[in-house]
């Protein structure tokens, strides 16, 4: 049943932005998960290629594929009523070229019901950004450390702290917003150099590892929850710790199973 609650869309974020409002954005990869956030008021529900680590087991996110996106947007998006939810163009759905990424967008927001893609790069991708939005397929940025070109980094170390690449972050911002991007992800840059984009910048910019002057933030949510326990990076504050409750839990379960004390007589039909 609805509840009635006003969707959030990229004017909405865009409106937060000019009033000095911060988005909350986090994870989600299936309809549970996803309906807890939005009755907690997340704004935005990210569908990342994050799921190739966090449910898939992976070391990194290149191996999720665009159908396993689909896949779990579409049980995201049952969950939710009032968040926008965004889903996330996976590794050699969008590089080849622009055609096939508007093609590949196209499909997840027919398919899904999406609100928004995302995407990785900067002026390499402004043809299938302006494509993409001129045929009123939202697209959201993600510059600085960008995960699924991992291997030719040859790590996760901060990207933008040298002069040139800090230079050319900002240029790309600049030309991803005169592309049609309504907002920008930066993540794991220097706090400094995310506040200056954000300023230079009219749409919103969402931070993850580039501190407290972006318009928003976002997290995975194993690691905001406490469900990653190696997983460490300084820029994670974790609420809970639900790997030691969950653990706690199932040794509890299983403690009753064995001892017979479950089921009990009121857990059990006549």
């Amino acid at each position: 049943m609805s509840s009635g609650a006003k969707r959030v869309t990229t004017r909405t974020l865009q409106e937060m932005k000019e009033r000095g409002e911060k988005v909350a954005v986090l994870t989600a990869y299936d309809a549970i998960m996803a309906g807890i956030f939005d009755r907690s008021r997340i704004d935005v529900i990210l569908v990342g290629d994050s799921v190739a680590n966090v449910v898939q087991g992976h070391e990194t996110t290149l191996p999720v594929t665009l159908d396993e996106i689909i896949y779990h947007t579409k049980a995201v998006t049952r969950g939710v009523e009032r968040a926008m939810v965004v889903a996330d163009l996976p590794f050699m759905s969008f590089q080849v070229s622009a055609e096939e990424a508007f093609r590949n967008a196209g499909r997840i927001m027919k398919e899904t019901l999406a609100g928004a893609v995302k995407l990785e790069g900067g002026r390499e991708n402004l043809e299938a950004v302006r494509r993409m939005t001129a045929a009123g397929i939202p697209v959201m940025g993600h510059l600085g450390l960008q995960p699924q070109s991992i291997h030719l980094y040859g790590g996760y170390r901060p990207r933008g702290k040298e002069t040139d690449e800090a230079e050319q972050i900002m240029e790309d911002a600049i030309a991803l917003e005169k592309a049609g991007a309504f907002s920008i992800v930066l993540e794991k840059v220097p706090a400094e150099l995310a506040r200056t984009v954000t300023d230079a910048l009219t749409i919103p910019t969402i931070g993850i590892g580039a501190g407290a002057g972006c318009d928003g933030q976002v997290l995975v949510y194993a690691d905001m929850m406490g469900l990653t326990i190696d997983f460490n990076p300084r820029f994670v504050r974790r609420y809970e710790s639900f790997a030691e409750r969950a653990a706690d839990a199932a040794k509890r379960y299983a403690a009753d199973v064995k001892s017979g004390d479950f089921p009990n007589a009121d857990e059990s039909y006549s």
